[in-house]
């Protein structure tokens, strides 16, 4: 799509205001944020205050104007392409209709190498794998692995489980044709961020649970993985941190209105009785994030069901962080020791 002038003007000019130096950016930003035991990033805490100064919101309006917003605003945040990455446009058959996907593929990557499964968040309702392109072209680039990125369906008009099913369809054409991909079947790893964390997990659960074949790798930046019940981290950080309580409650009704069972495992694996034998994980959380105590909940019951998860929380940021690569300095860092964990926990064969 052509960018807008006015949005290419002020992407230009948070490159600038992030490039000035420390004392004027804080100055900006205003005073520190500290909070239960926490002190906000300096790049995160200038971000929030540039969204108040635009207005500018994840979702909470129209399903069409929020997804329309998320479709321009990405541009102010994410950067430029990151090089040098081939991509690769195809269509997953499934029962409900072709998935669209995109690969994206390290330049000189050789054959076949991992592969990771991502699906983007936006609560089941907004974002596409355009508005993650630079997300998973950065996971692709310092992962040294393949990366097909999948446009699952979207609520309200496909409302729980239709999300869960596509992200499964993903999977297995991915390690059926992995070949054709350029993939190991051995060494194929879910992921994603938030809602799509929370795809990421299901698919995790529900593969193995079958007998196979499975992931040989979970990589959960900040996944939603119990929609059942309210815990401490949303009552804290539910408003002025980017993701809302009130756009928390919005997505969950679109993705799962009224009549459905939002204790199903499909939607809230952590409630799953049995944990064990699931693919090692890397789960991320934003210590100012709502979702942070229901996603390190996850990572201890995984653990306690014994299979090794690395629970790194980023305490210093925010939700979403992922996204956010074109500015500063932190949401790199942070995004880059998950690249890491992938690289790692791809890196040898699984049996």
């Amino acid at each position: 799509m052509t960018v807008p002038v006015q949005i290419r003007v002020q992407a230009a000019a948070a490159q600038l205001l992030y490039a000035l130096p420390t004392p004027v950016k804080r100055l900006i930003a205003g005073a520190p944020i500290r909070l239960d035991g926490q002190e906000l990033a300096l790049d995160a805490q200038l971000l929030l205050r540039l969204q108040q100064l635009t207005g500018a919101e994840l979702a909470g309006q129209s399903v069409e104007r929020s997804r329309a917003d998320l479709d321009v605003s990405r541009h102010l945040v994410s950067g430029k392409p990151i090089e040098p990455v081939h991509t690769r446009e195809l269509t997953i058959p499934a029962p409900a209709g072709g998935i669209e996907a995109t690969l994206y593929t390290p330049d000189g990557l050789p054959e076949p190498s991992g592969l990771l499964v991502f699906f983007h968040g936006g609560g089941w309702v907004v974002g596409t794998r355009n508005s993650h392109d630079n997300t998973a072209r950065f996971l692709a680039k310092h992962a040294g692995v393949r990366v097909l990125s999948v446009d699952y369906r979207l609520a309200p008009e496909h409302p729980f489980p239709a999300a869960a099913e596509d992200a499964l369809a993903a999977f297995d054409y991915a390690h059926a044709k992995a070949g054709e991909l350029g993939a190991d079947p051995a060494r194929i790893a879910v992921g994603g961020d938030s809602a799509g964390g929370n795809l990421a997990a299901v698919t995790a659960l529900v593969t193995t649970r079958r007998g196979g074949p499975a992931p040989a790798f979970q990589l959960l930046f900040y996944p939603a993985v119990d929609m059942s019940t309210r815990r401490r981290s949303r009552e804290i950080f539910g408003n002025g941190f980017f993701l809302t309580d009130a756009q928390m409650t919005w997505f969950a009704d679109h993705y799962a209105p009224e009549g459905v069972d939002r204790t199903d495992i499909r939607m809230s694996p952590l409630l799953a009785e049995d944990l064990s034998g699931l693919p090692p994980a890397y789960l991320a959380t934003a210590g100012f994030d709502p979702l942070r105590d229901e996603g390190e909940a996850y990572a201890k019951k995984l653990e306690e069901a014994g299979v090794p998860v690395a629970l790194n929380r980023q305490e210093d940021l925010i939700h979403g962080y992922v996204n956010f690569l074109g500015i500063g300095r932190r949401f790199r860092e942070a995004t880059a020791e998950a690249a890491g964990a992938l690289r790692l926990g791809l890196s040898k064969k699984k049996s």
